[in-house]
């Protein structure tokens, strides 16, 4: 299976790599849009700023290889957020995959700090990337924007609200969490994730 990490001006690249050499599987990290849509299987990562990151996408012509992508496609993080219509950060326009905004937290009570930041649980969860076992399982997150609930979210947490932990619409899937970060949980989603 041959399975294509993006490489874009975004970090957390390399620990989606060691991930999937820890689930057996060698990806490729590329921006040639010939290998990208030849793939198996498209890994979109992110950790940075959504507007400078998508005038990066903008300028090397990857938005439109990503929204052209025909194959299983995840997004992670940043990238999940890069799928959605606009983004508060930095008022960025963005890929416009899933129909809805990205958001700031603003904490309600002194408690609520902004990054959220650690493990919380997955509720409500959807077939797809998801089985009913990882239902209020821990994963990691690291955001200071989330995307709210809506008729694409496949998973939810609640941090100050709730909020969606993931997504999916057709070949698109998203996760707000890093599973690459998430222990024996996110090895059975980026698992689940390969088998789709």
């Amino acid at each position: 299976m041959d399975v294509a990490i993006i490489k874009y001006n975004a970090g957390n690249i390399y620990s989606v790599d060691y991930a999937l050499k820890r689930l057996g599987v060698t990806p490729i990290i590329t921006a040639d849009p010939e290998l990208l849509n030849k793939a198996d299987k498209v890994i979109f990562p992110g950790v940075g700023e959504a507007f400078t990151t998508m005038e990066y996408l903008r300028e090397h012509k990857l938005d439109q290889v990503i929204l052209n992508l025909k194959q299983p496609v995840l997004g992670i993080c940043l990238g999940m957020q890069l799928m959605c219509m606009r983004s508060e950060e930095g008022n960025a326009d963005c890929l416009g995959i899933f129909p809805t905004e990205v958001k700031r937290f603003i904490p309600r009570k002194h408690e609520d700090k902004v990054p959220h930041m650690g493990w919380n649980t997955l509720t409500n969860v959807k077939s797809g990337l998801f089985n009913e076992r990882l239902e209020n399982k821990f994963v990691y997150f690291v955001h200071s924007y989330y995307v709210p609930v809506n008729e694409y979210t496949a998973a939810t947490t609640d941090y100050i609200l709730p909020f969606s932990a993931a997504l999916h619409k057709d070949n698109f899937y998203a996760t707000q969490f890093h599973p690459e970060k998430s222990g024996s949980v996110g090895e059975v989603i980026l698992k689940n994730f390969l088998k789709i």
